[in-house]
């Protein structure tokens, strides 16, 4: 069941369309908020899981970040990790802990 991303040209609008079989697919919609068929299909975006290994191999200290990036709680930790990997210095479990604690928001709990 292909879901494909869809431009309306009438109405300038964007939408996901959820076909139910192949065959369907190669008709073109009807756009679901002016209802006509001048639907130009859309290349989706990909997204890609990765661990947090992978993430620390490729996240770059010196670039700065802008405030969506501080709101993830995967990113908590993140930078501290990182700088410590870099310099050498092993924070110890405590410190494994307490990221983990603030990534799920209990350590408000704690303070």
């Amino acid at each position: 069941m292909p879901i494909y991303e869809y431009h309306c040209q009438t109405c300038g609008k964007d939408q996901s369309v959820l076909f139910l079989s192949q065959k369907d697919a190669t008709s073109k919609p009807l756009c679901k908020y002016c209802g006509a068929r001048r639907m130009k299909r859309l290349l989706s975006r990909v997204v890609y899981h990765q661990t947090e290994a992978s993430r620390l191999n490729f996240f770059d200290t010196g670039n700065p970040r802008d405030d969506s990036f501080y709101r993830d709680s995967r990113n908590v930790g993140l930078w501290a990790k990182k700088r410590a990997k870099q310099m050498g210095v092993d924070l110890g479990s405590q410190f494994e802990e307490t990221v983990e604690k603030a990534r799920s928001g209990k350590i408000i709990d704690d303070l």
